[in-house]
């Protein structure tokens, strides 16, 4: 149940800053879905939704492209 509330939190955060987003697609970054504003923006909202800090490894990583994605990475630095 956790983990569902987890993925309802980070695609609401999904469709505000993108509405319309293909929550779906596993390429949000390849497809200029998530542009660099943007991303800043998300980051913002994914530590402050969770209490974590996502990290420049985490962008690198491509923790970035698909919901799924998101959501390990953030119950990565969930512990």
């Amino acid at each position: 149940m956790y983990n569902m509330n987890l993925r309802e939190k980070i695609e609401k955060i999904l469709t505000q800053l993108v509405p319309g987003i293909d929550l779906s697609s596993d390429a949000l970054m390849e497809e200029d879905v998530i542009e660099s504003l943007m991303m800043i923006q998300l980051i913002s909202e994914l530590d402050d939704a969770f209490g974590i800090e996502i990290t420049f490894a985490d962008i690198e990583n491509n923790c970035f492209h698909s919901v799924e994605a998101i959501e390990q990475m953030v119950l990565r630095h969930l512990g």
